[in-house]
């Protein structure tokens, strides 16, 4: 295969990884409305392009949080890589800095933490799901400070994991040879345990994370570490609002891949709403549905600080490793930058919404 798109990427992953890592990777919760909507969204966009522009060269760099991305793109934190590579995340973080992108880490990251650091070549965030061990989570906070990380991302969306009928089905169980290797096995053990019609995912999930937590915890975590907070899961505009109030750094736009509650909108719907409702005061991030380069611009004028990337990366990874990765990322910034061109919008500094229909 001489993969041109994403989408071969996608194909190819289909045609070859087994069928309930697969349903994991590629599924929704409920209906999977929202999976689908994610998609779809950015499809009904539309782009008003302006000619007799110079477009010779087009500059995609952005800030962020203090680091320079040769593109805003990143990688989405998701978990247990070697699900699909036995490289796992040392495969996708030298991706992700040999193209120039962020690298989120999971908390269920099935690589050190440290040695993710020691591989990665661009900035590092890590994710975190708030666990009702409270001293587990700070030791994890402590080690990503001591490896290097340079922010926190708290996803809220999660307080239980949403019904998967495609894991429900599989009965998926993590195998023996993958396991998120940054919390104890202790921690970790539901999410091996087998059981027909059962997702250990989701009966972990209820063991473990904690579903108590509101706005003011965050003022607990903030006095424990020294990193930057970015909230991960915010699809209103009241929430945005709060987040700004409590001292956040960064939003992430984001319905969790159409993992968690079905029914709400695509992300990007509702991005130009946290946007408006921030009013510049913290970056706002978004994931969830890109598949194309324009995608990446349609978000950035809607307000997207960076756009982060889920399965797209691990579609590569499963196809040829760190090259795969790299390779999905690297077409993304080819067709934004024609994308950019085509439109007459020669830097990230000249998109706006003036530039959608």
């Amino acid at each position: 295969m001489n993969p041109t798109r994403v989408g071969d990427y996608a194909d190819h992953a289909k045609s070859t990884l087994a069928g309930d890592v697969l349903g994991y990777l590629d599924g929704g919760s409920g209906a999977e409305w929202t999976l689908r909507a994610n998609t779809r969204a950015y499809e009904r966009i539309r782009l008003r392009p302006r000619v007799l522009v110079d477009v010779e060269s087009c500059d995609t760099t952005v800030d962020l949080l203090g680091s320079t991305l040769a593109a805003p793109l990143g990688v989405a934190p998701m978990a247990y890589h070697r699900l699909v590579h036995e490289e796992g995340e040392l495969a996708t973080v030298e991706a992700a800095g040999a193209a120039g992108a962020l690298f989120v880490a999971s908390i269920f990251a099935s690589t050190d933490l440290a040695e993710m650091a020691a591989a990665a070549s661009g900035p590092l965030w890590m994710q975190l799901y708030w666990l009702r061990d409270r001293a587990a989570l700070l030791e994890l906070v402590g080690r990503a400070e001591r490896a290097g990380y340079s922010a926190l991302v708290l996803t809220v969306d999660a307080p239980k994991v949403a019904r998967r009928h495609r894991d429900l089905r599989s009965g998926f169980t993590l195998p023996p040879h993958v396991r998120a290797v940054n919390l104890t096995r202790e921690l970790m053990a539901e999410s091996h345990l087998a059981e027909a019609g059962v997702s250990a995912i989701e009966r972990h999930s209820r063991e473990r994370f904690d579903p108590t937590i509101t706005w003011a915890d965050l003022a607990w975590l903030r006095d424990r570490t020294r990193l930057p907070l970015v909230l991960k899961g915010i699809l209103t505009a009241e929430d945005a609002v709060l987040a700004a109030e409590h001292g956040v750094d960064a939003v992430v736009v984001s319905n969790h891949g159409g993992r968690q509650l079905d029914g709400v909108a695509a992300a990007v719907d509702v991005l130009a709403e946290v946007v408006d409702a921030v009013a510049g005061r913290l970056p706002v991030l978004v994931d969830g549905g890109v598949r194309t380069g324009s995608d990446v611009l349609k978000a950035v004028a809607l307000g997207a600080a960076t756009v982060l990337v889920g399965r797209p990366v691990l579609w590569g990874l499963a196809h040829s490793g760190a090259a795969g990765a790299e390779h999905v990322l690297t077409l993304l910034r080819e067709e934004l930058v024609e994308a950019m061109a085509l439109c007459g919008r020669p830097s990230i500094a000249r998109v706006d919404r003036s530039l959608l229909g």
